[in-house]
């Protein structure tokens, strides 16, 4: 068995990408024009920017573009960076985590937004932006939407609110496994399809089978490297986190209310 999260990995699953029917395209791309069949590629770097430059070089190599999310942190907004990726033909877009900085102030959050978004916007151009998801918070970042409009700053759409999970089939690597839904705490969406994939190569299955009309693929740039010191640091660290994470997941669905 090849060793998964790798960028080999990676690279193997893109080519089966491009030779299947779906089209390998960005967030913006598909929300003003998308293909008949759709790969959305959207990557959330959270963190290890020089991994997410590493990503983009791949996709560059095989012809396709993605969504690259930057965080506005140290170290993870990194100018240079998102300049080369962008250059290559990829989109850059702004990974807010404003409320949370906010600490549940929508106004305050609102207001660091538009001023986080203006530095973005002096190094690329910005037409989606995407939340970012604490998984210790009581609130989530796209809340703070539900008085204010992200129209407003010029931008047309935000993964999460603007994807109809129902036609799109989503799978996120959130854990460092493809199974994120026993670890998602924020990283989810509404609509859940029956679908038993927790590897790479079972991506590249379900690509290959042509089951779903749109397939929204989320990739952290951080957790795919072939050095394998790396690599093993980020399976041990992730495996940590996700006995943290699977308890929170577990409490708030049972404190949600039950049908009858």
């Amino acid at each position: 068995m090849p060793r998964d999260f790798t960028l080999k990995r990676y690279s193997e699953l893109l080519s089966a990408a491009v030779a299947s029917i779906y089209t390998p395209t960005t967030v913006q791309d598909y929300l003003t024009a998308p293909a008949k069949r759709c790969l959305i590629l959207r990557h959330d770097v959270d963190r290890v920017p020089e991994r997410a430059l590493k990503m983009a070089r791949v996709e560059q190599g095989l012809g396709v573009s993605a969504t690259y999310y930057f965080r506005h942190r140290p170290g993870v907004f990194d100018p240079a960076i998102m300049s080369e990726i962008a250059d290559m033909g990829h989109e850059i877009g702004y990974h807010y985590e404003t409320l949370d900085k906010a600490k549940g102030d929508v106004d305050e959050a609102v207001r660091m937004f538009e001023a986080e978004l203006a530095e973005f916007r002096e190094i690329a151009e910005i037409k989606t932006v995407c939340m970012h998801g604490n998984p210790l918070a009581s609130w989530s970042n796209r809340d703070m939407w539900g008085r204010h409009d992200f129209n407003d700053f010029g931008i047309i759409g935000e993964p999460y609110l603007s994807i109809d999970y129902t036609d799109v089939m989503y799978l996120t690597d959130t854990g460092r496994t493809w199974a994120g839904d026993k670890v998602s705490v924020k990283d989810v969406v509404d609509t859940h399809h029956d679908c038993d994939v927790s590897s790479t190569g079972g991506v590249m299955g379900l690509i290959r089978s042509e089951r779903f009309l749109h397939i929204c693929l989320l990739a952290h740039p951080n957790r795919w490297c072939d050095n394998f010191g790396s690599w093993l640091w980020e399976l041990v660290w992730q495996n940590t986190k996700n006995i943290g994470k699977r308890g929170i997941v577990w409490y708030r669905r049972s404190r949600k209310p039950r049908s009858i």
